[in-house]
């Protein structure tokens, strides 16, 4: 998905995209929920092991990666290492976009300086990743767009002529 390498997920909105992504499958399959066909069962016929949150998550590492290769000057790797100097609201801290990063590249087994291979480090972000149906995450991705900002990118209509 178009420039979710920079999305900050809070669990709040990995539910809200999940929802989204398997309202569209549902959908997409002609499966209505008062089937009470659960989710796995959906995605185990569809095909689809791994979700949206995942390419969200390989999306984020592979520009995690690239932003950390590109030489120290750069902006993008000014604005990566920038942080705020005013104080945090109180209460628990919010979840940043480096722990995010943090997480899962545990998940994956991956280390600081890793990226510094490019092959390796592709590697170890795939680690995760299956084979996709691509019209079906084209199909989510429309889906989506129309939900939320009731309307579809001008380069994806150009898709399906």
């Amino acid at each position: 998905m178009y420039g979710s390498e920079t999305w900050r997920l809070t669990e709040n909105n990995e539910r809200r995209v999940e929802a989204t992504e398997m309202d569209a499958l549902r959908r997409s399959s002609r499966i209505p929920r008062k089937e009470k066909i659960r989710n796995v069962t959906i995605r185990q016929q569809i095909g689809l092991e791994k979700t949206i949150i995942k390419e969200i998550e390989q999306n984020q590492l592979t520009g995690y990666g690239h932003v950390q290769r590109i030489a120290e000057g750069k902006l993008p790797k000014i604005a990566l290492k920038w942080t705020p100097k005013q104080k945090r609201a109180r209460g628990r801290p919010k979840k940043n976009w480096m722990e995010v990063i943090r997480k899962a590249m545990n998940e994956r087994n991956l280390n600081e300086g890793q990226w510094e291979d490019r092959k390796q480090w592709s590697l170890g972000v795939e680690q995760c990743k299956k084979s996709f149906e691509t019209d079906i995450y084209i199909y989510v991705y429309i889906y989506i767009c129309q939900k939320v900002a009731g309307s579809i990118p001008d380069g994806v209509i150009g898709i399906f002529h």
